[in-house]
């Protein structure tokens, strides 16, 4: 097997009878995740936020000096993100039926509890209601869901991929752009929620994720989690898949590399997974992705090659 040093050279063309393919991705929990948009540096172990990932699929090829080269076929673009963003300015809640559609997530717990009037839900007020204790005690486990979410535990999403960014955030209730998390009025929540909408409205890719149904995010695509738990239940989570117009069969291998959104369309910035097809079961070609970066960074691909000419799965 060669090296993954091989010179991959990143070809504009096509290639012919393009039938499509399912590519299904199990990512290793060590597989890293970008930093919030308002973080002001990664964390250990984070990258930037403002990168993207790319799964490409390759030939093997020789120059006319005899150098191993290779032609390179850009097949997906994605993001990971934890799946949700405390930080975000958009991390709301946009349903009508919702108690406060606008707020800030992270303001939840303290809002119903303003609107209850119920501080501390083991000594509650005289007079209050069965259902205000069960609206305020239901917010507070919601606030610590969404503090486990957010954890570095947390779940990691694989997203639609989007140089997009959130216009100005304000740092109070009545500067212009978004307001700050702690206003919580139906002014600020009003404004929050518009501004928030609209930029959806002009970036569908630009990813923004709820605690309330992980797979459903506010905008943007879920494509799939990073394997490891849910923190709330600990049940086992994981998989994406993408649906890719290429037919895969032909291919010698495939790598995954992460680079700026700023970055020239020829930078294909750095390698972070390389792997090379072993085994063809069923119609189902399987390969075992491996980092330079990291043993602990490891990817599995089960990709369905050919989705018009499958003859075992439909």
């Amino acid at each position: 097997m060669r090296t993954v040093g091989l010179a991959l050279l990143a070809l504009a063309g096509c290639i012919d009878e393009f039938k499509g393919s399912n590519v299904q991705v199990d990512f290793a929990p060590a597989m890293p995740v970008q930093a919030s948009n308002r973080a002001m540096a990664p964390a250990a172990g984070e990258l930037p936020s403002d990168i993207h990932f790319t799964l490409y699929a390759f030939q093997d090829a020789v120059d006319s000096m005899g150098n191993d080269v290779g032609h390179l076929f850009e097949l997906q673009r994605f993001e990971i993100h934890r799946v949700v963003d405390l930080a975000s300015p958009c991390f709301i809640d946009v349903d009508p039926a919702n108690p406060f559609p606008g707020l800030h997530i992270t303001r939840f717990a303290e809002k119903m509890q303003e609107q209850t009037g119920i501080l501390d839900i083991a000594n509650p007020p005289p007079g209050k209601s069965e259902e205000q204790l069960i609206d305020t005690a239901t917010a507070i486990q919601r606030q610590m869901n969404v503090a486990a979410l957010a954890s570095d535990m947390g779940p990691k999403v694989v997203s639609s991929a989007s140089a997009g960014y959130y216009p100005v955030i304000a740092n109070d209730c009545v500067s212009p752009g978004i307001p700050a998390a702690s206003c919580t009025d139906d002014a600020s929540n009003d404004r929050r929620l518009e501004l928030c909408q609209a930029a959806w409205k002009d970036d569908e890719k630009l990813f923004e994720g709820t605690d309330r149904i992980l797979t459903s995010p506010l905008n943007g695509t879920t494509h799939g989690m990073v394997d490891g738990l849910n923190p709330i239940n600990f049940a086992p989570i994981g998989g994406a898949q993408f649906f890719v117009d290429e037919a895969l069969e032909q291919f010698d291998g495939f790598a995954i590399y992460y680079a700026s959104d700023a970055a020239p369309a020829d930078d294909l910035g750095t390698l972070i997974l390389f792997g090379r097809p072993k085994a063809i079961t069923r119609g189902v070609i399987h390969v075992d992705m491996t980092s330079l970066v990291s043993p602990s960074i490891t990817a599995s691909l089960a990709i369905f090659a050919n989705l018009d000419d499958d003859e075992v799965h439909f």
